[in-house]
């Protein structure tokens, strides 16, 4: 259907560039791409329309100030970037609509698709399994279309300007997905898009992943207040996510690595100032475990530092989860890895394969946790 614009000096409308140029395409909105102030008119031959004079309004026409609500509509959507940018309460609001949809899913129901007609585009720079699938079946199981675009699709900030990728996906798309190296891609992403943008990693936090981790210790601990977190390994995106959920939610979260390999300083400061959580690094991992509810691991050389993992493997001796170390932290911990694992080398496989290690429900729970996170940016 095509639509012409009619100058509203002629109309007598209100409304700035900036904010014509804001429209968002919804059901109700039509998108608009550097056009000054201008109402729209359809009709099959709207093109052709000549404007004289002072003109009366057709009966379909999208006024300025109804299209404008359509912007504010839209600004309440909520981008997904850090634990931290939301509340306690929003957080655990997630994480029981994550158990609902599970449930629902586990059911075999299928009738549930509030995502029905909506399209994702899931940007990867960094490759993952766990974090493709899971996203993209979620979304498909409640409805939408999932769009994969790889490292040779799109490499944003050298083919092409973050600003226009955002920008170009936000009208072909209802959410962004972005599974990116560095954070401030993520950030630039985030500001230019103007639908919800969910960071499904960048080397500074990966808060999908930590949302999945609190639904299971919610479904195997019953909660997530009150328990001793304990993480054994490098101080990368994994321990910086952990520490800003203990920002917003009361919970005792150590991370054991050897010096020289603690987190960002600035965030740990962060999580501590906010005096919500008990916050702890440490160089001792054998008195960390202690009394741990959940001993967790990560690889100790990410993607990107395959060049450092002889070196790592000298500097992070000691640092394995192995038999004798959850021992110590005695029979009510449960092991947790975010996957992929190097058996062997953070983790024995024993451990991995024991009855207290629930690493593969924990990976299942990526999907149920990022559907919950996407209805929420979705206002679904």
């Amino acid at each position: 259907m095509a639509y012409a614009a009619l100058m509203p000096t002629k109309l007598g409308l209100e409304g700035s560039h900036d904010q014509i140029h804001r429209l968002r395409t919804t059901t109700t909105c039509m998108n608009v791409d550097n056009l000054s102030k201008a109402v729209f008119v359809r009709g099959a031959h709207a093109d052709k329309l000549k404007v004289k004079g002072p003109v009366k309004m057709p009966p379909k026409v999208l006024h300025i100030k109804s299209a404008l609500s359509c912007v504010e509509e839209k600004t309440g959507f909520k981008d997904f970037l850090h634990i931290n940018d939301f509340d306690k309460e929003t957080i655990l609001t997630i994480l029981d609509r994550a158990k609902e949809v599970k449930a629902l899913l586990k059911s075999g129901e299928r009738t549930y698709l509030p995502f029905k007609g909506k399209t994702m585009a899931m940007i990867f720079a960094k490759p993952s399994m766990r974090t493709r699938v899971s996203f993209e079946t979620g979304f498909f199981l409640l409805g939408g279309h999932a769009i994969y675009l790889g490292p040779k699709d799109i490499e944003m900030g050298k083919r092409e300007e973050t600003r226009d990728v955002a920008r170009v996906l936000s009208r072909y798309n209802d959410i962004i997905m972005a599974r990116l190296f560095a954070h401030q891609d993520l950030l630039d992403l985030a500001n230019y898009a103007s639908v919800p943008v969910i960071n499904g990693l960048t080397d500074y936090n990966h808060p999908c992943q930590i949302m999945a981790d609190a639904l299971t210790m919610i479904e195997h601990i019953g909660q997530i207040e009150g328990t001793k977190v304990v993480y054994v390994g490098d101080g990368n995106n994994i321990v910086h996510s952990w520490l800003l959920l203990a920002a917003v939610v009361p919970f005792h979260f150590v991370c054991a690595c050897p010096k020289g390999f603690e987190p960002d300083k600035e965030t740990v400061e962060k999580a501590q100032r906010a005096g919500v959580g008990k916050i702890e690094i440490t160089n001792d991992p054998k008195e960390a475990v202690k009394g741990a509810d959940v001993v967790y691991s990560d690889v100790w050389a990410s993607m990107g530092q395959k060049e450092e993992a002889a070196y790592r493997r000298q500097v992070f001796q000691g640092f394995q989860v192995d038999e004798e170390l959850m021992k110590i932290a005695g029979p009510q911990a449960y092991f947790m890895h975010c996957l992929p694992a190097e058996r062997g080398v953070e983790v024995t496989n024993g451990v991995i394969e024991a009855p207290n290690s629930i690493v593969f429900p924990q990976a299942e729970n990526r999907m149920h946790a990022q559907n919950a996170i996407m209805l929420h940016s979705l206002g679904l």
